[in-house]
């Protein structure tokens, strides 16, 4: 017999459901914004099953970021990990890499820009003390071995390179609705973009036409 307080059904399915109801809310109105009733009501739950799982709104957003958010970041280190310190190698798959994480994950984008980069951002401190070392300062020393040795243009800081490859990636997937609005165009899709991105790495503006 169900003990009383329990909520009936399976109680592992509902709280998955939850979480990903709230982190579709956190993606798409903010975290500030997103309410426990929505959430609720998008997970098809009462909101009572909100605080009988995680107990209030913060610590629900505690278990999206350990959950949800912290194991995408750590996939997608892994996947660096094995390309060693190859400059070009890491840029590349750092490129195709998060083009495969938002695949999988496409909520990603919006919610960086939302919750991380955002000035007011809730999430923004979660860079610095936990994303940080695992990616961007990691990628970063790769990257100023590869130049000590002289593999990477000397030109380049290793620090802002790694700040490039974010913003070849992450912005332009966030708006790429509004790429779409733009040039009237629906093939400008996540392919399109890791082909142009890879191509601009590779080659820049170079063109093999001779005069």
């Amino acid at each position: 017999m169900r003990r009383p307080g329990r909520p009936s059904g399976d109680r592992r399915d509902q709280r998955e459901r939850l979480l990903d109801a709230a982190l579709f809310h956190y993606a798409n109105h903010g975290v500030t914004a997103a309410s426990l009733r929505g959430i609720a009501e998008t997970a098809g739950v009462t909101p009572a099953m909100v605080s009988y799982y995680f107990g209030g709104k913060a610590a629900l957003l505690n278990a999206v970021v350990e959950e949800r958010l912290l194991p995408v970041v750590a996939e997608l280190r892994r996947h660096l990990d094995t390309l060693g310190d190859d400059a070009g190698a890491l840029a590349k798959g750092f490129v195709s890499g998060m083009h495969a994480t938002v695949e999988r994950h496409p909520w990603l984008p919006s919610l960086w820009v939302r919750e991380v980069l955002s000035e007011d951002g809730t999430l923004r401190e979660l860079l610095v003390t936990h994303i940080a070392e695992q990616i961007p300062r990691r990628l970063a020393k790769s990257f100023a071995r590869a130049q000590r040795h002289g593999h990477l243009n000397p030109e380049l800081d290793p620090r802002l390179l790694m700040v490039s490859l974010i913003g070849l990636t992450l912005f332009p997937l966030a708006a790429a609705p509004l790429w779409h609005r733009i040039f009237d165009s629906e093939d400008l899709d996540s392919a399109a973009l890791e082909r142009h991105t890879l191509a601009l790495l590779a080659r820049g503006l170079e063109t093999d036409h001779v005069p």
